[in-house]
């Protein structure tokens, strides 16, 4: 895209992800506009490259021709999107919508409707890879709507992303995003159980981690707990345990909506429910096999 062919962007959810894409798209040049929040440094740097602050989900919506939100839960994003402040009663009419969060299908199906009636169109874009990803423009992208919106939306993507998937219709991305969490926080959880378990057991982590990364249980996920586990390095997956319980619990919302059961994700959501009741919600993913180490501990020391 050239300057005069970018869209004016307006962004809600400047945590550790969203700040991120918002530092490479203001790199990329394009105008940018940000809400106000009490966690003030990632507004500030924003500012300071120069978005324009405003106060409410509704002057974001009147300033921007693209609203992005990258916020940790279903409610965080209806909370943005309705009320009089909110995006929906003051959007313009062709804005287009991106939610980059992981959300329930079910929500963002209610919330497109809802903006096709103000004449706008909405497509839900959850994310793959990390912050550091982000400030590169190589994220994964799993984008689901309209194949016109996704036709629009494509140069961006195209400037966020390094592998872009039109996955399906509206509601898709985020039912392919929690099935690709389930999995994950289920890997983190097994190998930082075995790590722990090992540990009892008088096995080396480091003789582990060779053994099992030399065959085909390898993978990326086991190599950001071994990071923790042997390299004492928690956050090459800067994702926090709360987050992950929570995309467990919308995997299995999503689940009773099918009306199927989920034989695994009640282990993998009780295993970072307890992390998260004992105090480790804010520790990142990889931290598990810190607390299952240290549980398996208290429980040999009574």
């Amino acid at each position: 895209m050239t300057n005069t062919e970018k869209p004016s962007i307006g962004f809600i959810g400047l945590g550790l992800m969203g700040s991120a894409i918002v530092e490479h798209l203001q790199s990329l040049g394009y105008p940018m506009t940000v809400i106000a929040h009490r966690k003030r440094a990632a507004i500030e740097a924003a500012v300071e490259r120069g978005a324009k602050e405003v106060n409410t989900p509704g002057e974001l919506a009147q300033a921007s021709n693209v609203v992005m939100l990258c916020v940790d839960t279903s409610a965080a994003v209806e909370a943005n999107m309705y009320g009089p402040n909110g995006v929906i009663e003051n959007v313009h009419s062709n804005t287009l919508v991106i939610d980059f969060g992981t959300s329930l299908p079910h929500s963002t199906q209610r919330i497109e409707a809802d903006l096709k009636e103000k004449g706008c169109s909405m497509m839900d874009a959850p994310l793959g890879r990390t912050p550091s990803h982000a400030l590169e423009g190589k994220l994964n992208i799993m984008s689901a709507g309209a194949q016109e919106d996704f036709d629009r939306a494509k140069p961006l993507f195209e400037d966020l992303g390094e592998n872009i998937f039109h996955i399906g219709p509206i509601g898709a991305g985020h039912t392919l995003k929690l099935i690709n969490n389930f999995i994950a926080m289920t890997t983190a959880c097994a190998m930082s159980e075995a790590f722990a378990m090992a540990d009892l057991a008088g096995l080396d982590r480091q003789t582990l981690y060779d053994v099992m990364a030399s065959g085909p249980l390898h993978s990326g996920m086991m190599d950001w707990v071994k990071a923790e586990a042997i390299d004492g390095i928690p956050d090459q997956l800067a994702f926090s345990i709360t987050n992950g319980r929570k995309d467990v619990g919308y995997y299995s919302s999503m689940a009773d909506d099918l009306g199927a059961p989920s034989f695994i994700s009640p282990a993998t959501k009780h295993a970072m429910t307890l992390a998260k009741i004992s105090g480790w919600g804010d520790k990142m993913v990889p931290e598990m096999v810190d607390f299952i180490t240290e549980t398996y501990a208290e429980k040999h020391s009574k």
